[in-house]
C-alpha cells in the first residue's frame, strides 16, 4: 500500500516502455491512487501509438482503457472503446478456444458494454480453463477476474462471496485487504457492511 513510494520507482514509465508488465504496473499504481485521468491518458497513448506484438495484446489493452475510462466516469467512452476491445477479441477466442486470459479480456469488455450474460459465461469459460484445484498459481485470477465482472453487472453479493474466499488463497497477485481498500473497482462494493469488513479484519 505504500504508492508513494512506487510512484517514485515508476516515474520514468511511458507509453512506449517496451515492457508490457511494467507498463501495466504504472497503470494500476495510478489507478490505485485515483488519478484516472492521467491512467486514462496513459492507456490511450499506448493504444493509439504502441506497436503490439499481438492482437491479443492490443485487445487487452484497449480492454484495460475500457475498464480505466469507465472508473474515470466516461461511461458512453468506456462503450466506444470496450466495443473496440469486443471487435479485436472475438476472433482470438474464436480461433483460440483454450486461451484462458483472452477469455478473462473478453468477459470485462462484455461487462463494460452491459452485455452481462455473455460477460458471466466468458468469465465462467476462463475458470473452467484454469481450474483453481490444478492451477494454485493462476486459476484464483481467473476467479477474480469473476469477482470483477459480478461487481460490474451490479451482483455484489456474489463478488463478496469469491473476495471472501480468495483472501484465504495465495496466488499470483493475490487480492489483499490493501487491495480492497485502495482499488477503486471495488467502489461498488464499499457500503455493504460484509465487504467493509473484508477491509478490515485483516489489518488488525
Amino acid at each position: 500500500g505504500n504508492l508513494q513510494e512506487a510512484a517514485k520507482l515508476l516515474r520514468e514509465i511511458n507509453a512506449e516502455t517496451p515492457s508490457l508488465i511494467v507498463f501495466a504496473i504504472k497503470v494500476n499504481q495510478l489507478t490505485l491512487t485515483r488519478n484516472l485521468r492521467e491512467a486514462v491518458q496513459l492507456l490511450k497513448a499506448r493504444v493509439a501509438q504502441y506497436h503490439f506484438g499481438s492482437e491479443l495484446e492490443k485487445g487487452a489493452f484497449t480492454k484495460d482503457l475500457a475498464l480505466t475510462q469507465r472508473l474515470a466516469g466516461d461511461s458512453a467512452g468506456a462503450r466506444i472503446t470496450a466495443e473496440q476491445a469486443r471487435k479485436t477479441l472475438e476472433p482470438i477466442c474464436r480461433n483460440q478456444p483454450d486461451n484462458d486470459f483472452a477469455a478473462t479480456c473478453l468477459s470485462e469488455a462484455y461487462a463494460v458494454l452491459g452485455d452481462k450474460n455473455s460477460a458471466l459465461k466468458e468469465a465462467g469459460r476462463a475458470i473452467a480453463l484454469r481450474p483453481s484445484a490444478q492451477y494454485a498459481v493462476d486459476g484464483p485470477v481467473m476467479e477474480e477476474n469473476l469477482a470483477l465482472i459480478r461487481t460490474i453487472i451490479g451482483e455484489n453479493s456474489g463478488a463478496i462471496s469469491i473476495l471472501t474466499r480468495l483472501l484465504e488463497v495465495p496466488y499470483r497477485s493475490s487480492i489483499t485487504p490493501a487491495r480492497l481498500t485502495l482499488d477503486p473497482a471495488w467502489d461498488p462494493l464499499r457500503a455493504d457492511p460484509a465487504f467493509q469488513k473484508l477491509c478490515e479484519e485483516k489489518t488488525k
